[in-house]
């Protein structure tokens, strides 16, 4: 059973954490969800969504999977040294990490995605500029270096999330959770139709 901690921060997008929660929380025997924020209490997505969450101080896992959302939250947490400071920690003891969509700015922003491959939201992309260590991959659905994933905008998160899924445990595994979930997987992760020019 591995343990997955799931960062929340105000203005997190519902879908970054949800589809790919939908996707790892049915696989009960491998993965337990937990859902962390700085302080703790109620946090409430883009949409108003609320979710209880622990406070980050309680944490007492030794090993786990680290997942980051993105949003429009990822703006001011960017600028949070105390936050970002507990996010080096956590990494630190992650076995994998997964980021979804802007969540790859913020673990960008510690210094830990530097010489590694990675991508985030095409729409957003010039972000990626304050950022040159990085090799940032501008076509890709979702992008694998090491035992860090992080994937493109919102939706891009479920296809990741199957990928991981795939890599861990087999891709029957991740087939059969697509089809129960009538979804269709782009089990390419170099698959990418959205990296035009959004400027």
């Amino acid at each position: 059973m591995r343990e997955i901690v799931t960062i929340l921060f105000d203005e997190f997008e519902t879908l970054d954490v949800f589809g790919p929660v939908e996707i790892l929380g049915r696989l009960e025997e491998d993965f337990h969800l937990n859902f962390y924020s700085l302080k703790g209490g109620i946090i409430k997505s883009s949409h108003d969504v609320p979710v209880c969450t622990k406070p980050l101080n309680s944490l007492n896992l030794e090993q786990y999977i680290l997942m980051i959302p993105g949003g429009m939250g990822t703006r001011k947490l960017v600028e949070d040294e105390v936050f970002l400071e507990r996010l080096k920690a956590l990494y630190l003891d992650a076995e994998y990490i997964l980021t979804i969509c802007t969540g790859s700015i913020l673990l960008a922003k510690t210094g830990f995605l530097d010489g590694k491959n990675a991508t985030t939201n095409k729409r957003v992309f010039k972000w990626t500029q304050e950022f040159p260590k990085v090799n940032w991959v501008h076509k890709a659905r979702w992008v694998r270096d090491g035992n860090i994933y992080t994937s493109s905008g919102v939706s891009a998160g479920m296809d990741m999330a199957l990928g991981f899924v795939a890599d861990l445990l087999g891709y029957d595994v991740a087939k059969k959770q697509s089809i129960q979930i009538e979804y269709s997987w782009h089990e390419d992760s170099s698959w990418d139709p959205f990296s035009g020019d959004f400027s």
